[in-house]
């Protein structure tokens, strides 16, 4: 298995207009087999853009993108609202050719260890945003791919339910590992769930720094070290803006 290798890529949307838009320029990045790398930047750097490289929905203009086969979570949870929490997590497996009834024996396991044991029949407007994000995750792992592209899972959550979010998906990899690259706007949520952070400077975006992060699970916030770090990547991005 390779990771992730993202290597001096460039991409660039043509305007209707006639003014291009380059979104990446010289951007690379590694994330080995087993490892969460937290991207950061400013809005519209293009961490999206990057996440959609490394799943091959897009294809850069320059540079390379090497990837073991990738699912992207995006920011919105895009349950089916006449599907049961269930059967909306199966769906990644009818996508790939097993029946209802299979599909849903091998959600349900899941179910029971990430916490929606009880709801599995509930439709999405009966569960709390946290609870809609954890089964659009459980359908993101069993998409079977070795990575993980995460954009924002917890950005419009509250900042009480996107705090225990983080320490239950710091929990959840450790159950199920697998390659992660995470995007996140939040400095601090990327210092507790990563393993490395990487800084991004604003469109045209590319990496101008990147900060190991050393540190036991579970991290808390208010520690020393991780209040440290958060300080390190937040003086990169002022220093890049």
């Amino acid at each position: 298995m390779d990771g992730v290798r993202v290597d001096g890529v460039e991409r660039t949307f043509r305007g209707r207009r006639g003014a291009d838009v380059v979104a990446l320029r010289g951007m690379s990045l590694r994330a080995e087999p087993g490892e969460i790398v937290a991207v950061v930047g400013a809005s519209g750097c293009g961490k999206s853009t990057l996440l959609e490289l490394i799943c091959g929905l897009q294809a850069p203009d320059a540079g390379v993108v090497t990837a073991d086969p990738a699912v992207l979570m995006p920011q919105r949870d895009l349950l089916l609202p006449w599907l049961a929490a269930l059967d909306n997590a199966a769906l990644a497996l009818r996508v790939r050719g097993a029946s209802a009834g299979d599909a849903r024996e091998q959600a349900r396991p899941l179910f029971e260890r990430f916490g929606l044991a009880g709801f599995e029949r509930a439709r999405p407007a009966e569960l709390s945003g946290g609870m809609r994000q954890r089964v659009a995750f459980v359908r993101t792992l069993l998409a079977g791919k070795p990575v993980l592209a995460l954009d924002e899972p917890f950005a419009a959550l509250d900042a009480l339910t996107r705090q225990e979010m983080q320490a239950w998906l710091a929990r959840a990899l450790a159950e199920e590992p697998r390659t992660v690259v995470l995007v996140t706007h939040d400095v601090e949520e990327a210092v507790v769930l990563g393993d490395r952070v990487v800084v991004m400077s604003p469109r045209p975006g590319r990496a101008v720094a990147e900060l190991t992060v050393d540190l036991p699970r579970p991290r808390h916030r208010t520690d020393a070290a991780v209040v440290a770090l958060r300080e390190r990547a937040l003086g990169a991005l002022g220093a890049s803006a």
